[in-house]
């Protein structure tokens, strides 16, 4: 399995526990903690989506797009289109909303940083360079001779 591979196969894990875990929340917490945790994990959904589609992109830029769609999704409640919507088809609600909220856009950043922060993290790992290693195929080969 291609390092690709992998990648894609982690962040689709990832994804569904944030999910499994946003849906809890919304049915368990109650109030502005219970929303505003809501908000951030659908900004660290938001992140994982962006990156299994274009894995090999900047970690940076991922969480950028992935804010820009949190902000724009947030800004279309402002035109009424996702309530009327919501009323129609079950389930929309969870992922559109129904009415804007200024504090969900600073929901919507803290996730997406966050994840964006965890994403170089664990890339920087994966590349070996937090510690200095050799990334390359032959990286426990003795060194060539000069």
């Amino acid at each position: 399995m291609t390092s690709l591979v992998r990648r894609r196969v982690a962040l689709l894990v990832v994804a569904v526990l944030v999910v499994v875990t946003g849906l809890t929340v919304h049915r368990l917490a109650d109030g502005w903690i219970g929303g505003f945790t809501g908000d951030a994990l659908y900004a660290v959904l938001m992140v994982m989506l962006v990156a299994i589609v274009v894995p090999r992109a900047p970690s940076v830029v991922v969480g950028g797009v992935a804010l820009a769609v949190c902000v724009g999704v947030e800004l279309l409640q402002l035109t009424g289109v996702p309530a009327l919507l919501s009323a129609a088809v079950p389930g929309v609600e969870l992922v559109l909303g129904t009415t804007f909220q200024a504090t969900d856009l600073l929901a919507y950043a803290l996730g997406a940083l966050g994840a964006t922060f965890v994403d170089l993290l664990v890339r920087r790992r994966a590349a070996g360079s937090s510690r200095g290693e050799r990334t390359t195929p032959s990286a426990g080969a003795p060194e060539p001779r000069p």
